[in-house]
């Protein structure tokens, strides 16, 4: 079977999963070569199968409004792949949220969590719920109705969900809540606790922290830097917060933001009450980045992203397939040098082949976003052994993980010219590690 075969078959399984299809064939390209040369794996079928979920757990929440209305929405869990652990991915609620978003999402999470060297597998789950304009009680109680259905399908050794776009500790809270009231036990079924139950220091600001060391590390591949350089970053949420504290203790300086409505453009930098201020758009359920540009006398760009803002690195930190082909050849002539991924896949194939072809810094996702997960896992830890380690300690972890993940690309990656391509890099390490997995545990 060719490439091209394989593919399409994948396709004519998956008809309208567009978004799924994009990560599958981002791999495949990846690792066909590998998957090629070894005829264990191809005996094994472990391509076909590591593209197919385990378990796919799709289900009605019904629910009730202020009002008194029922409200009814879909709720999914999918449950990718276990070879490497309990499985282990975000729960998003979101309008947008559809199969194929779900699965794309999941089939990523393998990866990732692979990456990371701890023993986790690849899930995701949510639903098209949407908390704007709802009340505190509302989302109480759609939580409550969502975890009355989830409940069965996971466990601290089964399946541990965590949050995503729409779901914060609030919403973690809430559902810990009714998952310990119906099954009567205390355990750590979810990440993303709140610190006095359960949580782990360091987990809120994780993935942008993760994402920043690793472009640090990029950098150093170069001889350079954080220090001194110029960053357009894309989103407003958890992980651009984490990731604009991180790039100003490094010495870089972070020019712009984003929401549905378009950017903001700041040239003195995001720093001190400006960061604190991207916690109150978080908490306030508003999409809009205006505010902030009306706060602090900024540009504001309405509908447009800010790739065309003149940068050094340029963090995609918002969500899939908000950096286009344009997006990327303008980010190139501008002079930037390193692309690194916040968001899950927010850069399409295009892009990405644009940003190889110029030899670009370029870190897919699946590495690059790995440390809210990996924080995660760390957060799984301490509860197993009932016991906090200190933010110190934590963020010393995540950093040594996040070199690991770097050192992996790096060495499955590089190229004779010494160009490093990261998205085969990563593919080919997180892919290897799980493949090797299900041919010891057999055909299950």
């Amino acid at each position: 079977m060719t490439q091209k075969e394989f593919l399409d078959s994948v396709a004519a399984r998956n008809p309208s999963q567009p978004e799924f299809l994009q990560a599958v064939q981002e791999v495949v390209e990846s690792v066909w070569d590998v998957y090629q040369a070894n005829p264990r794996f191809q005996k094994a079928n472990i391509l076909s199968r590591i593209v197919e979920p385990e378990a796919l757990h799709t289900f009605r929440v019904s629910w009730v409004n202020d009002r008194g209305d029922v409200e009814v929405n879909s709720g999914y869990r999918i449950q990718f792949n276990s070879a490497l652990g309990p499985y282990k991915g975000g729960l998003r609620f979101h309008p947008s949220v559809n199969m194929s978003i779900l699965k794309f999402l999941g089939f990523e999470q393998i990866f990732k969590n692979s990456l990371t060297t701890l023993p986790m597998g690849g899930g995701k789950g949510g639903s098209d719920f949407n908390a704007k304009g709802r009340s505190d009680n509302e989302i109480m109680r759609f939580c409550q109705a969502f975890m009355t259905e989830l409940f069965r399908y996971i466990g601290p050794d089964t399946d541990v969900p965590a949050g995503d776009i729409g779901v914060g500790g609030r919403e973690i809270g809430y559902m810990f809540g009714q998952y310990k009231k119906i099954t009567r036990e205390f355990s750590g079924v979810l990440t993303g606790k709140g610190l006095e139950w359960g949580g782990s220091l360091v987990r809120p600001e994780a993935t942008g922290f993760g994402a920043t060391y690793f472009a640090e590390a990029m950098l150093k591949t170069k001889g350079q830097s954080f220090a001194g350089k110029t960053v357009a970053m894309s989103g407003f949420g958890n992980v651009a917060w984490g990731a604009v504290i991180k790039v100003n203790q490094l010495g870089g300086r972070v020019v712009t933001l984003s929401g549905p409505d378009g950017y903001v453009y700041d040239p003195e930098g995001i720093t001190g009450a400006k960061v604190d201020y991207m916690l109150d758009m978080r908490a306030s359920n508003n999409d809009r980045v205006e505010d902030y540009a009306t706060k602090f006398g900024v540009k504001f760009v309405p509908g447009k992203r800010p790739w065309e803002v003149k940068c050094d690195v340029a963090m995609p930190c918002a969500t899939q397939n908000e950096l286009d082909e344009n997006d990327a050849r303008t980010l190139v002539k501008n002079g930037c040098i390193c692309v690194t991924e916040g968001a899950n896949m927010p850069t399409t194939l295009e892009a990405t082949h644009v940003l190889l072809d110029a030899k670009v810094l370029f870190a897919p996702g699946k590495a690059s976003n790995a440390g809210g997960v990996a924080t995660s896992g760390l957060e799984m830890s301490q509860n197993s052994m009932r016991l906090r380690w200190s933010a110190e300690e934590v963020d010393q972890r995540l950093h040594q993980i996040m070199l690991r993940i770097h050192d992996a690309c790096v060495e499955y990656g590089k190229g004779p010219d010494g160009f490093v391509n990261y998205v085969k890099g990563a593919n080919v390490a997180g892919f290897l590690r799980v493949a090797n997995a299900m041919l010891d545990q057999g055909v299950v």
